[in-house]
C-alpha cells in the first residue's frame, strides 16, 4: 500500500487528474464509512437527535399527545 502510495504522489498528472483522484479517495473514505456503520447497526448523530425528541415531551401517555 505504501508503495502505490509513493508511485501516485510522485506521479505527474493535470489537475483535472488530480481533482478526479482526490474525488475518488473521498468517495471512498465516506463509503467505507458508511459501510461499517450498516455492518455494525450503530446510528449516525441524527439518527441520536431524533430519537432524542422522541423521548421529550408527548412522548407518553402522560405528556398529552396520545
Amino acid at each position: 500500500m505504501n508503495k502505490q502510495l509513493a508511485t501516485l504522489m510522485q506521479k505527474e498528472m493535470t489537475r483535472k487528474e488530480f481533482l478526479t483522484t482526490l474525488g475518488f479517495g473521498v468517495a471512498t473514505v465516506f463509503g467505507f464509512g458508511s459501510l461499517i456503520r450498516m455492518l455494525t447497526g450503530k446510528q449516525s448523530f441524527s439518527g441520536q437527535q431524533h430519537s432524542a425528541v422522541a423521548a421529550g415531551y408527548g412522548a407518553s401517555v402522560y405528556g398529552g399527545r396520545r
